[in-house]
């Protein structure tokens, strides 16, 4: 019986983990990693924003602070956020690895625009540089 619980607790140990890492797919250009990240904090889900964000201290504090903004909108705010389209209006390519994607969500249709950088073959959002305290 020990043996059992042991092997049902490694099994799901193991299977844990290993969601985590198949929850979401390495995007495959600038656009998919950043219209990935812009979802994620929409719909509240900034573990899925931090999968496609560049990992560094001031990026991890400023997704941290949109997760802290988010958490003091109201239900309904909140709702509408989930709901909403993104809506890409231009994508600015300054290199072969660096691009800006201009957007606005359908609910509060505010210009903002992103930076997305590839780093080690990954396409990831880098928030120092197009910051401004809103997503």
């Amino acid at each position: 019986m020990y043996k059992i619980c042991i092997l049902s607790i490694a099994i799901l140990l193991f299977s844990c983990t290993g969601r985590e890492s198949a929850e979401y797919t390495k995007a495959e250009n600038a656009f998919d990693a950043g219209r990935e990240f812009i979802d994620g904090c929409l719909k509240g889900d900034f573990k899925k924003a931090a999968f496609f964000m560049l990992q560094d201290t001031v990026n991890h504090q400023q997704l941290d602070k949109l997760a802290q903004d988010y958490a003091l909108k109201t239900k309904s705010d909140k709702e509408e956020y989930r709901q909403a389209s993104i809506i890409i209006g231009d994508e600015e390519t300054l290199n072969d690895s660096t691009h800006i994607i201009h957007y606005r969500n359908s609910f509060d249709k505010i210009a903002r625009k992103v930076k997305v950088t590839r780093r080690d073959d990954n396409w990831l959002v880098d928030l120092k540089y197009t910051f401004d305290g809103n997503l």
